[in-house]
């Protein structure tokens, strides 16, 4: 078997491990360096080392693991929002037009609004389940699949096809999904964005981005800007994702598991509303999700109906945490009206961790009763 034909969860385990060494361990512990000894004549041309703001081989070896999973090659970047501003910003020039989802994550619609329309981009809106419009005279289409927070999908072959027959590129956000949920580039995804922050590395104590492609002028584009502008994450962050990275398949297949419990669960309550979650037969995004996503995401969205009741209830919620990411080990959910997504004021948004199945819905199920009505 290829590298490509293993499993998912030996894929994660093994995912940008240098060849074995007697000696060495599985994974080198981080690198930390600014700079490095250069040959005195030929400088860095003999190394691929020279200064740490480009060169590190602790980000390169996670960038590895990821573009093996990604099914590309991969740049890692401080956050999720610095990678997703470094394609905006290397791609898109004044009098380009960038589309955009309505209702993707919120910061990426205020820095098109505060910075790309005023460095002369034009920014449009259109909402993640469609109606797509036409995309003649579209440079770039960025698109989140599943949304966050709403959990709407979208055919990415389909727009991949739209997209290139318009001389648009078509940007995918996978942070929802993770490359074992879905990989973009094999739909026809020019560039993958993600958080790597969320469920990639999954233990909440790392910020990090980055963004895969298989068109390597692309890349050198954004490799260059990341260069210049010096957006990348520290060889420990790098370390940590790359060492998290090994469980990510036995992380997924719980927090799935326990979001289809909950969002049973909560489907039987007549005093939560607008439960969605794709994995639901009659949820709107399952015709697409079932046939695109490889397995459906942890998250699950609902509304209890105010923001007061919302604070009830997980003040009342001994396993579910206030906390706005998701994709964690720990079960936590936010309000997300608070963070300026435009939803209802009780609108929830929760993040199943890895808890055991009946003790979260257990805990759940009381912490609603607890909470009362709206």
């Amino acid at each position: 078997m290829t590298a490509s034909t293993y499993g998912d969860g030996t894929r994660c385990v093994h995912a940008g491990l240098p060849e074995p060494v007697p000696g060495e361990p599985f994974l080198p512990g981080p690198v930390f360096a600014a700079p490095y000894h250069l040959d005195p004549a030929a400088g860095p041309e003999a190394t691929p080392n020279g200064y740490g703001r480009p060169d590190n081989p602790t980000r390169r070896g996670l960038e590895a693991a990821i573009g093996e999973l990604e099914g590309g090659s991969a740049l890692a970047f401080a956050s999720g929002q610095a990678a997703i501003t470094a394609v905006l910003l290397s791609v898109l020039r004044p009098g380009d037009t960038v589309l955009l989802p309505t209702d993707g994550y919120y910061p990426v619609r205020a820095f098109a609004a505060e910075t790309l329309r005023g460095i002369g981009v034009r920014v449009d809106f259109v909402p993640t389940a469609g109606p797509y419009p036409a995309f003649d005279g579209v440079r770039l289409v960025l698109v989140e699949t599943p949304a966050n927070p709403g959990l709407d999908v979208c055919d990415l072959a389909d727009l991949a096809a739209r997209a290139h027959a318009a001389g648009a590129l078509l940007a995918v956000d996978n942070t929802t999904a993770t490359p074992l949920g879905q990989r973009p580039l094999d739909l026809g995804a020019d560039l993958v964005v993600a958080s790597g922050t969320k469920a990639l590395t999954g233990h909440s104590d790392l910020l990090l981005g980055y963004v895969a492609s298989r068109t390597a002028g692309l890349l050198d584009v954004i490799r260059a800007w990341r260069t210049s502008t010096g957006a990348v994450p520290g060889p420990f962050d790098a370390w940590l994702a790359h060492r998290s990275l090994a469980t990510l398949d036995l992380r997924l297949a719980r927090q799935s598991a326990n979001a289809a419990a909950v969002a049973a669960a909560l489907r039987d309550r007549a005093d939560v509303s607008g439960v969605r979650w794709p994995g639901l037969a009659d949820d709107p995004a399952y015709p697409v999700a079932s046939r695109q996503l490889r397995r459906m995401p942890g998250i699950v969205a609902f509304d209890l109906g105010d923001a007061d009741r919302v604070a009830r209830f997980l003040t009342a919620s001994r396993l579910v945490f206030a906390a706005t990411s998701f994709g964690g080990l720990h079960s936590s959910a936010d309000r997300r009206a608070q963070w300026g997504d435009d939803v209802p004021d009780g609108f929830v948004r929760l993040s199943c961790g890895v808890e055991d199945t009946a003790d979260l819905v257990t805990d759940l199920t009381t912490a609603l009763d607890a909470a009362g009505g709206a």
